[in-house]
């Protein structure tokens, strides 16, 4: 069974695609702190950002309330999905009373969590994916790696080739520009002929009961408007109080996303269109028990900007599908084990600990003190390997000693001098497999100082 270590030895065996991806996600990283360097007020609004999702989080349900009768009496017909099998159901429902047989679809996580796509077009309903990059992996069969930039781990040359196969541009084509505008013409049909459209929610306001959707390509808002049905897929953590509240996290969005000030549309739907109808599909789907972990429950504070993912070392050189979850990186390494923590026991173990992620957070989630709680659940509910519990008992041991720590050192160090170096560096010592160890010293840290220190 493959493991995030498997996958990420998979994705490194390309040393250019490696470099060239952390590279390109490293840049968007300079990006944001070009940008966020410019606003003496960040932090203050990092903090207000943090606290009104606090707010959120601690009347969850009377928010909820809220939103669901503020959106009612806009005449927005409001479902509540208890999991992803329910959401899917109840989007099929919704355009099996229409007679729909073509969808067009905006970006949306929640849909892929819930694995929407695959659902309808068992039903026989055609869904595409209108979100340029979106578009890419759909048409290559793939997940996103990144929540942003879905398509981010691909060259152009490699997208000019898959054109070439599915929308017949020129062969050996790969100038971006000529790219963008064939598949530009290629959706425009798709969003003629699509009788509904299905858009994420970047944010429900529960004061007004409308629903805002932030794109950088306007491909949401030209699906709503085409289409006589709109549907808004929603996860419940997704609410914010008031429409006061916005500018927050519009400001917080666009700089930690992409490194730029703003989404290019943020677009905001709170009633159907003359003659139209709209949905919004409530889901719960694992965060009211998510919620509920008081460890964790910070985590649902998310608003998937992927600046955690932008800065760790670990997604940059590894790759977004190494995680194998809906959503990679440090965000996606303390989400997945709730959902499944044997399926994902390696992923909280995908970290340096380094703290990066939560420096970056616009709303201030300590991403890297979950995932030290998790690994700590992970061990003791005895999921971890035995190749790593093992030697962990064994450290255990002997740093709850002094005595023994101190003969362990000294043994250790005798050891290492006069062992022949196959001893030391074979199969088994993965570590060494790719690295010297330093030079072993003649005595301990503990040893020097007591001989030194004045």
């Amino acid at each position: 069974m493959q493991n995030h270590a498997s996958r990420t030895a998979a994705f490194l065996k390309d040393d250019a695609r490696t470099d060239w991806h952390n590279q390109s996600i490293w840049h968007v990283r300079s990006k944001r702190d070009n940008l966020v360097h410019d606003i003496p007020e960040w932090e203050s609004i990092r903090q207000l950002g943090s606290d009104i999702k606090d707010n959120v989080l601690s009347n969850l349900d009377t928010y909820l309330e809220q939103f669901s009768a503020a959106a009612e009496a806009n005449g927005v017909i409001v479902h509540w999905a208890a999991d992803a099998k329910e959401h899917n159901e109840i989007v099929h429902g919704i355009l099996a009373k229409h007679d729909v047989d073509r969808i067009v679809k905006s970006k949306s996580m929640l849909t892929e969590e819930c694995h929407l796509n695959q659902y309808l077009e068992a039903k026989g309903i055609e869904v595409v994916d209108t979100d340029l990059g979106e578009r890419i992996i759909q048409l290559k069969n793939e997940p996103p790696s990144h929540i942003v930039m879905p398509a981010i781990h691909l060259k152009k040359e490699e997208i000019g080739e898959l054109f070439h196969e599915h929308l017949g541009t020129d062969k050996g084509a790969s100038d971006p520009q000529y790219l963008t505008e064939a598949a530009r013409g290629h959706l425009r049909e798709k969003f003629l002929a699509a009788k509904a459209a299905i858009t994420g929610v970047n944010f429900g306001v529960a004061e007004t009961g409308g629903v805002v959707v932030c794109t950088n390509e306007g491909n949401a808002d030209m699906g709503v408007h085409l289409a006589p049905v709109q549907i808004h897929c929603m996860g419940i953590e997704k609410l914010i109080p008031r429409a006061e509240h916005l500018g927050v996290f519009t400001r917080l969005l666009g700089r930690s996303a992409t490194g730029q000030p703003i989404t290019i549309y943020t677009s905001h739907h709170h009633r159907p269109k003359p003659g139209g109808e709209m949905h919004i599909v409530i889901v719960d789907n694992g965060r009211t028990e998510q919620l509920g972990r008081e460890d964790f429950r910070n985590s649902l504070k998310c608003i998937r900007c992927g600046a955690c993912m932008n800065t760790c070392p670990i997604y940059r050189r590894s790759g977004g599908h190494s995680y194998d979850h809906t959503i990679p990186g440090p965000i996606g390494s303390i989400l997945s084990p709730g959902k499944d923590l044997k399926k994902h026991k390696d992923l909280p173990f995908a970290s340096t600990l380094c703290g990066s992620c939560s420096d970056v957070c616009p709303v201030k989630i300590d991403i890297h003190e979950q995932l030290y709680k998790w690994r700590q659940i992970v061990s003791e509910e005895g999921h971890l390997e035995k190749v790593k519990s093992i030697p962990l008992a064994g450290a255990g041991a002997v740093l709850s000693k002094g005595g023994l720590y101190n003969f362990m050192g000294k043994a250790a160090r005798t050891a290492l001098k006069i062992a022949p170096r196959a001893l030391v560096y074979n199969q088994f010592n993965a570590w060494g497999q790719s690295r010297e160890l330093p030079e072993v010293p003649k005595q301990s840290f503990k040893e020097w100082y007591a001989e030194n220190r004045k």
